[in-house]
């Protein structure tokens, strides 16, 4: 037997089939059928409850571990019955559950060698590249399956997203046009083409773009749907369509999942970003940080640790400084291959977050700076972590001292000249002249 992709798969149950094709396909096109692999958990072959496993681990909580394991338990008992790609798989799958993601990316690597069609490795890898930051791993990963795999269009949707957080926009373009041409229906090229628009300052064209497939949206993971609308608000925002992105925030990004981690971290981040805007968000702080008390002890990654602080933080949960606390305890005893972006990222930043929120400028500034050097360690898109940034400029002009201004200046300009089309940027970058008492920028003079 053999996957849709043509992987031979070892099974029990041949019906179980129909359930690895619906995780492989699903997984590769962000669509929600991947879940539907669970219905054939009874089926004791190793690959099926190893892809079983792979469902709880991305709940991204602090349940995910144990949920897995017994899946991943029985995965390895069948293994002499698996072939060496199941088995590496597997032993991928048992690594990231340990929490040794360095390893499991090597595994991954090495299956999109030898298996260049087993694209499932293939973007659970570049997801764990994405989770630490490793932009061109995530390039390379998928530049080495591109030959064996060029017939399947999800496959240049992944190289789109790698070229694209690697910084080679024309290649990026290029790649997402293609699997959009294979496959109208790509959300993670029209992901990927979306990124590449707004950091080249292409606002408008962006948001015609990105509104132009949305209908296609349809049968995706809560993640993939709730995120491609969180960049129609970005865009929305920076235009000045204000009311639009707010609409957007209420009927699109927030209450697909509420309880799914990346669901809260696109609401926690769009939220702080309407707000940085100057746009009244009223009691929605309130109503999200429900769902993120239940955050505390997850400690899964770092990226989502700190959203979930600012969020409750925002809210004036008093549970905001518990979770700097438990922060702050578990960053030395995490993993060995994450411990420095806990300890030297995650503690910091944390702390300038908590700061942010509580209107104190010079704490944000403190902690943010020294977190931002080293941010991408981290994980996040470009896109994703522009809010730390854009909280340190914040924080810098909060601030009002000439030495803070003066470095908001420097920051915000750079910005300006990027994303000429911005009223957001214009609108600060004024008050910021004002401060400083230097004329104001000339519409007509800008880039």
């Amino acid at each position: 037997m053999q996957d849709s992709l043509g992987n031979p798969v070892t099974l029990s149950d041949p019906s179980s089939l129909r359930a690895v094709n619906d995780f492989v396909e699903g997984f590769i096109a962000c669509e929600a059928r991947a879940a539907d692999a669970l219905a054939a958990a009874e089926d004791d072959s190793p690959l099926v409850q190893a892809y079983c496993a792979t469902l709880h681990l991305f709940a991204e909580s602090r349940d995910a571990v144990p949920n897995a394991r017994p899946f991943i338990q029985r995965a390895q008992a069948g293994a002499t019955r698996a072939s060496p790609r199941e088995r590496r798989y597997i032993e991928a799958i048992a690594a990231w559950a340990e929490g040794d993601i360095a390893r499991a990316i090597a595994l991954h690597q090495e299956q999109a060698r030898e298996h260049p069609r087993d694209l499932a490795s293939l973007k659970l890898g570049q997801y764990h590249c994405f989770n630490t930051g490793d932009c061109p791993g995530m390039l390379r990963l998928a530049l080495t399956a591109l030959p064996a795999a060029a017939d399947v269009p999800y496959l240049h949707g992944m190289a789109a997203f790698g070229y694209e957080q690697c910084h080679r926009m024309r290649e990026a373009e290029a790649s997402a046009r293609r699997a959009i041409a294979m496959e109208r229906k790509e959300p993670w090229a029209h992901h990927a083409l979306g990124h590449v628009m707004l950091t080249e300052g292409r606002l408008s064209e962006g948001l015609d773009f990105m509104r132009s497939v949305s209908d296609s949206w349809t049968g995706l993971n809560s993640f993939m749907v709730t995120h491609n609308w969180w960049h129609v608000a970005l865009f929305l925002i920076d235009l000045g369509r204000d009311a639009e992105a707010l609409a957007v925030y209420d009927e699109q990004v927030w209450g697909v999942v509420k309880d799914y981690s990346q669901d809260q971290i696109g609401a926690v981040s769009l939220l702080a970003r309407l707000e940085l805007a100057g746009i009244e968000v009223g009691t929605r702080w309130q109503a999200l940080a429900g769902y993120l008390v239940q955050r505390l002890d997850d400690h899964v990654l770092p990226f989502l640790d700190l959203q979930y602080l600012y969020g409750l933080a925002r809210a004036a949960r008093p549970e905001a400084e518990r979770l700097l606390r438990n922060i702050e305890a578990y960053a030395p005893q995490a993993p060995p291959s994450r411990r420095a972006a806990w300890q030297r990222v995650g503690v910091p930043a944390a702390r300038g977050l908590l700061a942010h929120a509580r209107g104190d400028a010079a704490g944000a500034i403190e902690g943010l700076g020294l977190a931002l050097p080293r941010l991408v360690e981290i994980g996040g898109s470009h896109a994703q972590r522009d809010l730390f940034e854009q909280l340190y400029l914040d924080a810098l002009i909060a601030s009002g001292t000439a030495a803070a201004l003066a470095s908001a200046q420097g920051l915000l300009q750079q910005r300006v000249n990027a994303q000429p089309e911005s009223l957001r940027l214009r609108r600060q970058a004024d008050a910021v002249y004002a401060a400083l008492q230097l004329p104001p920028l000339v519409p007509d003079a800008a880039p």
